[in-house]
C-alpha cells in the first residue's frame, strides 16, 4: 500500500476541494520550498522583501480556487507556479518595471558587459569536495550566477528557473508560462546564451603554456 507521501498532487488537491484540510497541509509541505525559491529568484534582489507576500498570496489563491480547480492537462505543481508567475508579473508592473514577455523583444540587445575586472582562473578539477581557495571561488561563482540571472529579461528568467531550478520539462514550462512550446524553448535558449556570456565575462581566459 502506498505511503502518505506517495499520493499524487492531483488526488490531494481533489481531496482538499472536498474538505480534507490535511491534504492541503501535505501539498504545502511538498511544494513550499521550491515555490518560495522560484518566487525569490524571479523577484530578484531589489524586490526580495516582497517574496513572503507573493508566496502567501499564491497559496491563498490555491485555497480560494479549490472548489473549482481542475487539472485540465497541467499538473498541480505547474498550476501552482503559474499562479506565482502571474503574481510576480503583477508586482513588477505595479512597481513601475517594464515587463517584456515577448522572447524576441530583447534578442537585438547589445551583449551584456561586466562592470568589474575578470576573476581568477577556474580552479583545477578535483575529485574531492572543494576546499580553501577553491571553495571560496565556487561560492563566488554561485553568487555571480544569481547576479547574472537577475540581468535576464523576466520572460527568459522564468523559463530558466522553471526548467533548470525546478525541474519542469519544456512542455510543462510552456504550460506554466502559458505560451507555446517553441516560445518556451526559444526563451530558454536565449537565457542560456546570455548566462554563458555573463559568467564568461567574469573569467580570465585560460593561459596555455608551450609554443602555439
Amino acid at each position: 500500500m502506498a505511503g502518505p507521501d506517495d499520493t499524487p498532487d492531483d488526488m490531494l488537491m481533489s481531496a482538499y476541494a472536498q474538505g480534507d484540510a490535511a491534504a492541503f497541509e501535505r501539498l504545502y509541505a511538498r511544494h513550499q520550498a521550491g515555490l518560495y525559491r522560484f518566487i525569490r529568484r524571479l523577484l530578484g534582489t531589489s524586490l526580495s522583501a516582497q517574496a513572503d507576500e507573493v508566496f502567501q498570496d499564491t497559496w491563498l489563491k490555491v485555497v480560494r480556487s479549490r472548489e473549482r480547480w481542475a487539472p485540465q492537462g497541467a499538473s498541480f505543481r505547474t498550476w501552482l507556479f503559474t499562479l506565482a508567475h502571474h503574481r510576480v508579473i503583477d508586482l513588477l508592473r505595479k512597481s513601475g518595471r517594464e515587463v517584456a514577455l515577448d522572447a524576441f523583444e530583447t534578442e537585438g540587445d547589445e551583449p551584456w558587459q561586466p562592470d568589474a575586472a575578470a576573476w581568477q582562473h577556474w580552479p583545477a578539477p578535483a575529485s574531492a569536495a572543494p576546499q580553501g581557495e577553491d571553495l571560496a571561488f565556487w561560492r563566488r561563482a554561485g553568487e555571480k550566477l544569481l547576479f547574472c540571472l537577475e540581468q535576464l529579461p523576466i520572460a527568459q528568467r522564468s523559463a530558466f528557473l522553471l526548467h533548470h531550478d525546478d525541474g519542469l520539462g519544456l512542455d510543462e514550462v510552456a504550460r506554466a508560462l502559458e505560451v507555446g512550446f517553441e516560445t518556451a524553448k526559444t526563451r530558454l535558449r536565449y537565457a542560456m546564451s546570455k548566462l554563458r556570456t555573463c559568467m564568461g565575462a567574469y573569467l580570465e581566459p585560460l593561459q596555455h603554456g608551450g609554443s602555439s
